[in-house]
């Protein structure tokens, strides 16, 4: 019986130390990764745009109907 309990000890702290072992090489790997995109990647440089005029609706005295959808959509949230 202590062989059956120390083996599954064993097998816990192997199947453990692997995955530490494992997650922190990961981490590393991406951290390195990360260093060298950030060494070997040239910056970019933001080139504003030219902003276009905006066009504006003209406001028509009939919102009747935007007024409705707008009603039902409050009532509807509230309900």
């Amino acid at each position: 019986m202590e062989s059956l309990i120390s083996q599954g000890l064993s097998l816990m702290v192997f199947g453990m130390g692997f995955v530490f072992v494992f997650l922190t090489l990961l981490v590393g790997m991406t951290t390195l990764m990360s260093k060298l995109v950030v060494k070997f990647e040239p910056v970019a440089v933001a080139v504003p745009k030219k902003l276009k005029p905006r066009v504006t609706k003209t406001i028509d005295s009939n919102n009747d109907e935007l007024v409705a959808v707008i009603s039902a959509a409050v009532h509807k949230y509230r309900s």
